[in-house]
């Protein structure tokens, strides 16, 4: 990460918490088993939540993000530009959704006097 200019030294990695599927919008895995782990723990309500990250990259052919762990320095460079690819088109994803509609007491004039 360093090589791209990534400080990721402050951050490190938890196990997901039953509390996480009501507390998060969107719980994004690396691949699919993963995925399928989340999808079990999670409650029925909240397992449209789960997906792939590379589901946010619908161009690329690869759907699943390698652990790069137990392989060369190639492995990672090839891990973060999928990660960077996705995250990309997440990005696009997040910023193209409506904003929420005002309520109709946030659109009356006694709201906008004070």
């Amino acid at each position: 990460m360093r090589l791209h200019g990534i400080d990721i030294s402050g951050l490190r990695a938890r196990r997901v918490s039953h509390e996480d599927f009501a507390a998060f919008d969107l719980i994004l895995a690396m691949d699919r088993a993963n995925r399928n782990a989340l999808l079990k723990l999670a409650p029925k309500e909240h397992q449209g939540k789960i997906a792939l990250l590379m589901d946010y990259a619908p161009t690329m052919s690869v759907q699943e993000i390698p652990d790069p762990f137990f392989g060369d320095a190639y492995g990672f460079d090839y891990a973060y530009q999928l990660v960077d690819a996705a995250c990309r088109g997440l990005f696009v994803s997040l910023t193209a959704q409506k904003p929420p509609q005002a309520t109709p007491a946030a659109k009356s004039p006694a709201s906008l006097n004070g």
